[in-house]
């Protein structure tokens, strides 16, 4: 059975998605998680999956794909389908890189906005959790973590605090038509992050600064595709220029207090074992 007040979060195995749904549950909401591998089927590539994730679904966490083709179509069958509050992740920068970079993102944010629904977007800084589970997990593993990105800094937001300023954007009024910028307290470089890092697990890991075209010939050399190649690069022009460097206030304005320390993070993923063994 479906309730129109049910929560449809996409992504629900990604990053944000997976901790979010837990938290939404724990308030008393009831939440579909949709994925393709996960709870609920879905997949951006087979439209006959849309209208039962859709169906009596009053609320939407949109995590759009990196192809932008199918986000304003679908974002108009949830308007149809009785959806009436919508939250979008997208990424600090979005609006200053452009869809070179963020092609999905920038649609998600675009579509949200033709909706005619309740809209609220959430643009976060790079995760924390990219050291320990994704993009830098298996450099800082072996040891070394090699980027060109200089002395410009990053504010490094938690996983766990984008999905707290979700669930409460998605269960409480007064956000609408809004655009939080989602950022950790303080800048660090990436030599910074890594040697904080270090510290934490407890071992020599180094971090060595490339040029673009050095850090381009390294990702085809392990076998990254021209375009995420393409993607990265322009993902770190855009923090060279600055663009994300300087922290921002979205999850005291959204939960009334800071957000974590990338050192705590550090400590906590070192004690879980995540650059060790």
């Amino acid at each position: 059975m479906t309730s129109s007040n049910d929560i449809l979060v996409l992504g629900a195995t990604g990053k944000t998605g997976r901790r979010l749904v837990p938290r939404l549950r724990a308030a008393g909401a009831t939440v579909r998680a949709a994925s393709r591998t996960g709870e609920v089927r879905f997949d951006w590539t087979a439209p006959d999956t849309w209208p039962d994730v859709l169906a009596g679904a009053g609320a939407l966490y949109l995590v759009a794909p990196d192809d932008p083709a199918p986000i304003a179509g679908f974002v108009r069958q949830a308007a149809e389908a009785g959806v009436r509050r919508v939250v979008a992740l997208s990424g600090r920068g979005t609006d200053k890189i452009g869809d070179d970079v963020f092609p999905g993102m920038v649609a998600g944010e675009q579509a949200v906005r033709d909706s005619g629904l309740a809209w609220t977007i959430i643009r976060p800084n790079n995760f924390n959790q990219n050291f320990d589970e994704d993009l830098w997990h298996q450099p800082l593993r072996a040891g070394r973590l090699a980027l060109p990105i200089g002395d410009v800094p990053e504010p490094f937001i938690d996983a766990d605090d984008v999905a707290d300023v979700a669930a409460a954007l998605l269960t409480s009024d007064g956000h609408e038509e809004r655009i939080y910028e989602l950022s950790g307290p303080r800048g660090l470089t990436f030599a910074e992050a890594t040697a904080t890092i270090a510290r934490a697990a407890g071992r020599s890991i180094e971090y060595v600064e490339l040029t673009p075209a050095e850090y381009r010939e390294e990702l085809r050399a392990q076998g990254y595709p021209a375009a995420a190649v393409d993607t990265l690069d322009g993902l770190f022009a855009g923090h060279r220029a600055g663009i994300t460097a300087e922290p921002a206030d979205g999850v005291r304005q959204v939960l009334g207090r800071d957000p974590v320390e990338f050192t705590a993070y550090a400590e906590r993923a070192a004690r879980a074992g995540a650059w060790t063994g």
